[in-house]
């Protein structure tokens, strides 16, 4: 039981590091610098994998966590 948890533990956290890097910057270069002030005027407008990538790091976390605690009180 508490290998198959450091197994799950270990594809989510790495689930968990893909899908942060795979997540598009604030502020993409120079570009990002210019319109920077506008896009904060404008609102965020996160729209197609930007989405997905957001939910899918904000379910790995929680994952990750409730994971490390559950293998912490296993111990």
């Amino acid at each position: 039981m508490k290998t198959f948890l450091m197994v799950v533990e270990i594809i989510v956290s790495l689930g968990l590091i893909a899908s942060v890097l795979l997540q598009s910057g604030r502020s993409a270069g120079f570009s990002g610098a210019i319109t920077g002030g506008a896009e904060q005027l404008m609102g965020n407008k996160a729209r197609g994998m930007d989405v997905i990538f957001r939910k899918i790091t904000a379910a790995c976390a929680v994952l990750f966590i409730v994971l490390a605690i559950v293998l912490v009180a296993l111990q």
